[in-house]
């Protein structure tokens, strides 16, 4: 004789089945179930777009900085003329690039011991310790391996200098960050790991260490070596890569994409009015050469830093983001 409907009872679930598979979704603290969805679609070749973007990236900046006249007249004016501007800020960014590699690697390794320790996400430290590594040591082989500078008609030293080794260092430092970090928080580090980054490059060329080509470089090979090793740290930790977008906490806030963009393009309004200070008056644009530059390089140079740096962190906010899960 069955039972009556009320004194049933729900078959038994198994022991090994965890709180969060039974619980499923609630209202405001919504779980992902482990083995979900992989990575958004299509963000493997996005992944692998944005390395090649970085590569052709760096063989451009290389061939038109080292190998043409022009490339070379533009990038040894912003260095010469940085001469200007060391007087009263030379001492502030010689102290900052003395302190970079340490504070570099401080913030670095404590975040991702943090995290790691905290969260457990061991492979994901494993990943980025190891293309930190990887992004410093191929910018070391580079500048020994891509030759010397050839002579254009330009008067420099003829010694490679790209890409640059301090800029590196600190892009590589705040991309490991950004890697570790929840989705949550990206939008934030980036904002602040680009600022850095930025602001290590943009010393480098006042103290006359690098010229803009050698920083932006340096941008680059820290992309290209990074980002596969962020497309493994999103498959690897498909767990915790997700979030419910740009509203979900304020770290994730619009706010510090809108941030890196106002920068971006305040530089590009600097370097188009320093160029037309400077252009040749066959260009026919009024009010160009005008001047002779006494700075009008040094700031293109350094806007062209800017929009590399913060360009590089809006792609990479934006890709990180739409790479990871949403809840649902």
């Amino acid at each position: 004789m069955l039972p009556p409907p009320h004194l049933s009872q729900p078959p038994p679930r198994p022991l090994n089945v965890s709180c969060q598979e039974r619980c499923g979704t609630l209202k405001g603290m919504i779980v992902s179930r482990p083995g979900g969805l992989p990575a958004a679609k299509g963000s493997g070749l996005l992944f692998a777009l944005a390395t090649l973007a970085c590569i052709a990236g760096i063989a451009a900046s290389y061939y038109f900085f080292v190998h043409t006249t022009t490339g070379q007249y533009i990038d040894e004016s912003a260095l010469v003329e940085a001469v200007e501007i060391h007087g009263p800020a030379g001492k502030a960014t010689t102290r900052f690039l003395d302190l970079l590699p340490g504070i570099s690697l401080a913030i670095a390794a404590v975040v991702v011991l943090f995290v790691t320790l905290a969260r457990r996400r061991w492979k994901a430290a494993g990943i980025t310790v190891a293309s930190c590594a990887v992004a410093n040591f191929a910018t070391q082989m580079l500048k020994d391996w891509f030759p010397d500078r050839p002579f254009t008609g330009v008067q420099t030293l003829e010694l490679n200098s790209l890409p640059s080794g301090h800029t590196t260092l600190a892009a590589s430092a705040a991309a490991a960050v950004f890697l570790v970090v929840s989705p949550r928080w990206r939008p934030l580090a980036g904002f602040l790991g680009g600022t850095f980054a930025v602001a290590a490059g943009v010393s480098t060329l006042i103290n006359q260490w690098h010229r803009p080509a050698d920083v932006v470089a340096a941008f680059l090979v820290t992309g290209a070596v990074m980002l596969p090793a962020g497309w493994l740290v999103m498959r690897s930790g498909n767990r915790w890569n997700v979030w419910d977008g740009h509203g979900e906490h304020w770290a994730s806030s619009r706010l510090w994409l809108g941030l890196s963009v106002l920068a971006g393009l305040l530089s590009a309004a600097v370097a188009v009015y320093s160029l037309i200070r400077i252009a040749p008056a066959g260009l026919g644009i009024p009010g160009a050469a005008q001047e002779e530059s006494t700075t009008n390089y040094f700031w293109a140079g350094v806007s062209l830093i800017v929009i590399t740096g913060y360009l590089g962190t809006v792609a990479a906010t934006w890709l990180f983001g739409h790479a990871a899960r949403r809840r649902s």
